[in-house]
């Protein structure tokens, strides 16, 4: 891990029992320090810092939504497509924000404002068809108010 980031992580000890306690906090230095995500570098960096396998490490960054192993946008878009939202058109608000953003699933936009995916289920079926952008919510959707949506990202 590099130098500000070590420093960072050493007040942060501080505060937590235990090196495996800590793990979440250092992941969050980690990818803002990487740029957004966690490549492997990243991943085996915090390992070596906690002493922790790496694949422990590994299994933390792959269970929470909240930490990326590819590049994603500034702006992170997710659309619900659990039964509620599929029926409802989450397909087709799919469909418009790569429309929209000229880039498939998972991909991000060549300026890095934006990357969208499928997300399971976001907890607000009243307001299907819905997706997340960022931290807020947007519901009773259709292509036209998506591609709204994201014309006004900055």
């Amino acid at each position: 891990m590099p130098a500000a980031a070590r420093v960072k992580l050493d007040e942060l000890r501080k505060l937590y029992p235990t090196e495996r306690a800590l793990l979440l906090p250092a992941l969050h230095l980690a990818q803002k320090h990487w740029g957004g995500w966690l490549p492997e570098e990243a991943i085996l960096a915090v390992a070596a810092e906690l002493g922790l396998p790496p694949a422990e490490v590994y299994g933390v960054v792959t269970f929470y939504d909240l930490y990326h192993e590819k590049p994603v946008g500034r702006h992170r878009i997710r659309v619900c497509t659990n039964v509620p939202c599929m029926l409802r058109g989450s397909a087709e608000l799919m469909t418009a924000l790569g429309e929209a953003l000229g880039v498939e699933e998972n991909e991000v936009t060549p300026d890095d404002r934006c990357s969208y995916t499928h997300f399971e289920c976001l907890g607000a079926c009243e307001q299907a068809p819905m997706m997340m952008v960022d931290d807020t919510y947007h519901g009773d959707l259709d292509a036209e108010k998506v591609k709204a949506i994201v014309a006004g990202l900055e």
